[in-house]
């Protein structure tokens, strides 16, 4: 297995964090009950709020702007 760069890391990461945007933009599916949904925009706000703590230093130019709006949904 080859080892990814770090700018690699980066866009794979801000990639899977993109998708926790998408699932928090979305909101709660019609098959989830209320506390499975409280569960799943939990544990992606706490994704995100990880990831927005890397910041530049780790995800130099890519824009966290998506990321800081989803934590507040």
């Amino acid at each position: 297995m080859t080892e990814l760069t770090p700018q690699q890391q980066a866009e794979q990461s801000y990639k899977a964090s993109m998708d926790s945007v998408a699932l928090l933009q979305a909101g709660k599916l019609d098959d989830m009950t209320d506390s499975e949904w409280a569960d799943c925009k939990q544990r992606n706000i706490d994704h995100l709020k990880i990831q927005l703590e890397k910041g530049a230093d780790f995800y130099g130019d890519l824009d966290l702007t998506p990321f800081e709006e989803a934590v507040k949904l």
